[in-house]
Parts: structure tokens; sequence; C-alpha cells
């Protein structure tokens, strides 16, 4: 449970929530951390055994040897490094990948060659980024209609290009 003794006033007057995380056997390295003040995700690493190539269009799940305890209410969201996506052409496919509250398992990210080239994946290489955020649940209410908008049922495209 998220306690007001675990959310903290940073310098910049935003809140700090502490976060739990496991560093599994295989983990290298050091803690992620926020690249700069402004940073809205913190990189995380690659733990792998040896460096590989990455074959242009193929996909593969990497480890990170670390785990989370998200608090409830949260999520974390694993992203894309915007310089990797432009330079080299590596995302994660599934963005954003939502890391669940009550998972404990290791954080692994699936990223994909979106390149015409073989990219190179060495150990510890900041693979992705992943940011905390809050998480509403709903509650379904159907209904016979719903309230008429500007846009209506306009969908890709209908705004213009």
């Amino acid at each position: 449970m998220l306690t007001q003794d675990k959310i903290k006033a940073s310098s910049d007057n935003l809140k700090v929530i502490e976060l739990n995380v496991k560093t599994l056997n295989h983990f290298k390295g050091q803690l992620p951390k926020y690249e700069t003040t402004g940073a809205s995700g913190f990189d995380i690493k690659v733990c792998l055994d040896k460096d590989f190539d990455l074959a242009p269009g193929k996909r593969v799940l990497l480890g990170t040897g670390l785990s989370f305890e998200v608090p409830p209410g949260f999520e974390l969201q694993c992203r894309p490094r915007s310089g990797l996506a432009l330079k080299k052409g590596l995302t994660v496919l599934n963005t954003p990948g939502t890391i669940d509250s009550d998972y404990r398992g290791e954080i692994k990210v699936l990223v994909f060659n979106a390149s015409q080239k073989n990219i190179r994946i060495k150990d510890q290489d900041r693979i992705a980024q992943l940011v905390l955020c809050p998480v509403y649940k709903v509650k379904l209410r159907p209904q016979a209609r719903l309230t008429k908008s500007q846009r209506g049922g306009g969908g890709f495209g209908s705004t213009g290009v």
C-alpha cells in the first residue's frame, strides 16, 4: 500500500514515490537512474551473457535482472528510448509495455529491429525506459445512447491528414 511516508517532495516540488526494487542473481552494474532532472522515465539496462546482433525485422525478449514492487494504483510503462529508435531503428514492440502492480517477476523488454541493418546489442546497453504512471479502474455502465460530440463516430483520418 502506498502511504504518505513513501511519497516525498523533491527539490523541484515534484512528488517522489519510493519504489521497491529487487536485483536478481544475474543483475550487473548499478540500479537505474534518471539521466536528467526533467526526465519522466529512468533508463533500464539489458543483462546479457554475451553481445549479439539482432537482424532486421526480428524481435527478442531481453532480461534486465530487475523486478519491482509497483504500488497499487500505479503501473510501470516500458517505453522505447527515442535516441535508439531514431539513430538505430531499435524500438519496444509492445509500447508502452505495462508492468502491473501485482507482477513481481523479472522485467523483460521486447525489442524490435525496424532498420535494414543488424543492430549490435551489448551487455549493459540502456535498452528502454520505465515511467511510473497512475492507473484508474473503470466501472462500465451500459447505455443505449452516448452523448453527442463534434467528432461523433469519425475515426481514422476523419479530422484530416
